[in-house]
């Protein structure tokens, strides 16, 4: 990825160096506070970002989804087919970041993408529970790689982490960090199951910790989803973590994003809490698709219904 260091590969450390790590962080946050640092920025910042160049830029940022139970074969080409025609239809726009499937589908995506620069995605690692034994999630890991997926998104096993154990937790995600290789993969905190804003940063660090090049709030399949505020945490952590180490860890929101506002409070944030440079569609990505029609409209003046 531009502007970003590669993670070194770590093997599992014991619990003390865990927490030994996460003291270098400021974990003393409390929901209320995060809440209205959101608060003041909406109000006072949002509106400054409303504009047709931030909107294009984000139209590119999205990662074009399709993860339901009746995804077949001939639904994800049709996807894909409209990414292709879209190119030629729109050549005035950005195209999007991603396509994302589930795994069975990474080699059809990745043999009939014709569009320079959108990458192949898969979820993996047992989505969206991550309940599957690590030697499982690994190989379908390794699977989707070899199937030609350019990015991975996998889920943090959050029961571990709700009961303590950050062991496991930092374990399986270094185990397929190793499966993924130099594939950027993206790790899932479902920050909707977490219950505080205090545990969305631990997660956010544990997960940057063990290898995350990007760190994503939700799967979509829980009730909440992607929030300002988890948002804020996350870019909180991601600032931090790049203080001490120097890595530029990406950042994806994701689930519940249904207008072009909660697009644009999302872009904020981020512009205000890690600046400019994290404004690429490399390092900032949207896991969305209702909202590239929502975009087009906005866009073209006419409401659009192509994806």
């Amino acid at each position: 990825m531009a502007e970003q260091h590669k993670h070194e590969h770590v093997h599992a450390q014991p619990v003390s160096h865990i927490e030994e790590a996460l003291k270098k962080y400021n974990l003393d946050i409390t929901d209320e506070e995060v809440k209205d640092a959101v608060k003041t920025i909406i109000a006072e910042k949002v509106a400054q970002n409303d504009t047709t160049e931030v909107k294009r830029f984000m139209f590119g940022s999205i990662e074009l989804t399709t993860l339901t139970t009746v995804d077949s074969d001939e639904s994800v080409l049709q996807l894909v087919e409209k990414v292709n025609r879209f190119d030629n239809e729109y050549p005035e726009f950005p195209h999007v970041a991603t396509v994302v499937t589930y795994p069975r589908f990474t080699k059809l995506v990745s043999e009939s993408l014709e569009v320079e620069g959108v990458i192949p995605t898969c979820v993996s690692g047992a989505f969206p529970t991550s309940q599957a034994l690590i030697e499982v999630k690994t190989v379908e890991t390794g699977l989707a790689i070899r199937d030609g997926a350019g990015n991975v998104d996998i889920v943090m096993h959050v029961g571990q982490f709700l009961s303590g154990d950050y062991e496991t937790v930092c374990d399986e995600i270094q185990q397929q960090k190793e499966a993924c290789g130099d594939v950027p993969m993206k790790v899932i905190l479902e920050t909707g199951d977490l219950g505080s804003c205090a545990n969305i940063k631990k997660a956010s660090i544990l997960s940057m910790y063990s290898g995350a090049d990007y760190i994503k709030t939700s799967t979509g399949k829980e009730k909440i989803s992607a929030t300002p505020e988890a948002v804020y945490v996350m870019c909180q952590a991601i600032k931090e973590y790049y203080d001490e180490t120097g890595i530029m860890v990406g950042l994806k929101p994701a689930g519940g994003i249904n207008t072009v506002m909660d697009a644009l409070i999302y872009y904020t944030i981020v512009k205000e809490v890690l600046g400019e440079k994290w404004l690429t569609n490399e390092l900032f990505r949207l896991g969305t698709s209702r909202l590239a029609n929502l975009l087009l409209s906005e866009l073209t003046g006419k409401e659009v219904k192509f994806f």
